[in-house]
């Protein structure tokens, strides 16, 4: 019987994280919102991924799964101890393993690894008296969370962002995981619906909204600039469409010729997009800042006039609160749950993904009206501090964990 009065487990695949701060900040908001958390990774990132004090601090206090498995004496410990303790549950875990693979031999493989992984995870959740297990993201490291709380005896539940994992809902097997969860969170009203798609209506009630958040006090719009500064926050993947803001901000640049646009973060895009940037000739106007940390990248949003982030698909990005709560407008694709918070001419301009000509349209448009942007960045502060700020959102997660699940509307 676990301990009602243990800590609740997080587990996402790599921990910390830049492009994953968001996690960080939520595990710090259920703690104190009274909740004790301890932190899990499967595989400990690269030392570029920790850029601040606290991203070093959350890396030394999280178990490292494949780093554990990686000494014999724990990996066979671990499922001695779970074969030992109950051999039909640890059969019938590795059974389930075997079952949620999908087709191959490869797939096949991968589960025997998860369950692998599992055994050495739920040792440790055994060891640290853990009650519940959260995971982030529904794929491989939710695998890996079902087969570890069912061999450690404990409920587990998880929160899905998408949207990625709604094109593989087949290979991560999310309804059955849905099914076997207590509670499932979804970030946005869009990803509940989603969710909602892909699994049996029985578990609707237990799908509940809780938003990704920040703290708005954190944040801050410093004056001057001359209202041209374009900011672009996120993995420099082609998702994110970073070589499309290129292409839109060479015709920016004929009617501004003064703007500048700055991109944080790094990728496989970064190079075609530098490369672009020296072929339409403005590399001048273009800067390619890197990874920042969190309180660097609230620098630039402060000295920044407008976030743009022309994705193909996204869940609800946090660098949009950022930006929000730094009161700057937000250009945003107008793609999945997006519009939650970026509102159409109320908190900036959500355009047709893929669309160069209207992003070009509106990004000229807040520079030829400053008041307006500032309307837009003003409302946008206030939509922050009214449905995404972190204390709040962690009080309502940490209040999921006591009661086991919703208990009344998802939101």
């Amino acid at each position: 019987m676990t301990d009602p009065t243990g800590p609740v487990a997080y587990l996402t695949g790599d921990y910390p994280k830049v492009s994953h701060t968001f996690i960080l900040r939520e595990v710090q908001a259920v703690r104190a919102a009274g909740v004790p958390v301890i932190t899990c990774s499967i595989r400990r990132p690269p030392e570029s991924e920790f850029k601040g004090q606290e991203e070093r601090q959350a890396r030394a206090e999280t178990f490292y799964v494949i780093a554990a498995a990686k000494n014999p004496l724990r990996l066979l410990g671990g499922h001695a101890r779970a074969l030992l303790r109950n051999p039909g549950t640890w059969a019938s875990t590795l059974a389930l393993a075997i079952r949620m693979r999908s087709p191959g031999l490869k797939a096949f493989l991968w589960q025997l690894f998860y369950f692998l992984e599992a055994g050495v995870l739920a040792d440790h959740l055994r060891r640290a008296n853990v009650r519940h297990l959260h995971n982030h993201f529904g794929n491989s490291s939710c695998s890996v969370a079902v087969l570890a709380a069912r061999l450690a005896g404990i409920p587990f539940s998880f929160t899905e962002h998408g949207p990625a994992i709604f094109f593989e809902v087949d290979r991560w097997s999310l309804p059955e995981k849905i099914a076997r969860a207590q509670f499932v969170v979804a970030i946005t009203h869009f990803c509940r619906s989603q969710l909602m798609l892909f699994s049996n209506p029985s578990d609707w009630a237990k799908i509940a909204i809780v938003h990704c958040g920040v703290t708005p006090a954190a944040y801050r719009r410093d004056p001057g600039g001359n209202g041209k500064r374009v900011a672009f926050v996120g993995r420099l993947d082609p998702v994110k469409g970073a070589l499309l803001l290129i292409e839109a901000m060479a015709q920016v640049l004929k009617a501004h010729p003064d703007a500048t646009l700055t991109l944080a973060g790094d990728g496989p895009s970064r190079a075609p997009a530098e490369a672009r940037a020296k072929a339409l000739g403005i590399d001048g106007a273009v800067h390619f800042a890197g990874f920042m940390t969190q309180g660097q990248v609230a620098d630039l949003l402060a000295n920044s006039d407008m976030l743009v982030l022309p994705s193909f698909a996204e869940g609800l990005p946090v660098v949009y609160m950022e930006a929000l709560a730094s009161r700057i407008p937000v250009v945003a694709s107008r793609v999945a749950g997006v519009q939650e918070l970026v509102e159409d001419g109320v908190t900036g301009y959500a355009i047709p993904p893929g669309d160069v000509a209207t992003l070009t349209d509106r990004i000229i448009r807040l520079m030829d009206d400053p008041a307006a942007a500032r309307r837009m960045g003003e409302a946008g502060r206030r939509a922050v501090e009214a449905g995404f700020d972190i204390a709040q959102e962690g009080a309502r997660l940490a209040q999921l964990f006591r009661q086991g699940g919703p208990k009344d509307s998802p939101r």
